[in-house]
């Protein structure tokens, strides 16, 4: 599998090379349809579809995820997915890749409410917080750390978040 990785890297690589136009492509677009109370569907034109609502305690149902939940599983996922292209890119052996992100935000923000100052509370993330683990077999704990730095500049969410909040970058890196 990794080899298959790095040879589709190579071959999109070697295409940009020729035809750097080529690399500007329009996203697929994410359509999200209200259903009821706090309830949204998003779906992709593939049909899929991921299903969101809100906590009880501010009106909805709780047995969803949230969409700010949806957004850091997304931000995970995405770094997630730059590491492992990379690392297969560059012949290196994964045994164990987690990311997860943390963030903290304040409700008053979602709720268009002002502080003490009278100033509006922003509804986005007031910092996040970036954990990896990572280990492979026979390369050092810091060429992983900077695998996974350079991974986080080809990151579409990361370079996103980390060009807008304050961000805190946690690297557990582990030769197996």
């Amino acid at each position: 599998m990794v080899q298959g990785i790095a040879e589709a890297v190579q071959r999109v690589r070697a295409v940009l090379q020729r035809q750097p136009q080529r690399g500007l492509q329009d996203d697929t677009p994410a359509t999200a349809h209200w259903q009821h109370g706090l309830r949204v569907v998003s779906r992709h034109p593939n049909g899929a579809q991921v299903l969101t609502d809100m906590p009880a305690e501010i009106g909805g149902s709780g047995d969803q995820m949230t969409p700010g939940w949806l957004f850091r599983a997304g931000a995970a996922s995405c770094l997630a997915t730059c590491i492992a292209m990379n690392a297969a890119a560059e012949g290196i052996v994964l045994t164990r890749l987690e990311v997860s992100v943390h963030s903290r935000t304040d409700t008053r923000g979602f709720l268009g409410m002002v502080d003490g100052n009278g100033e509006r509370v922003s509804a986005g993330p007031c910092d996040m917080e970036w954990r990896i683990r990572i280990d492979a077999q026979g390369v050092t704990s810091g060429r992983l750390r900077e695998l996974v730095e350079r991974s986080r500049r080809c990151s579409p969410i990361a370079c996103v978040v980390e060009g807008t909040l304050s961000t805190h970058v946690h690297i557990d890196a582990n030769i197996i």
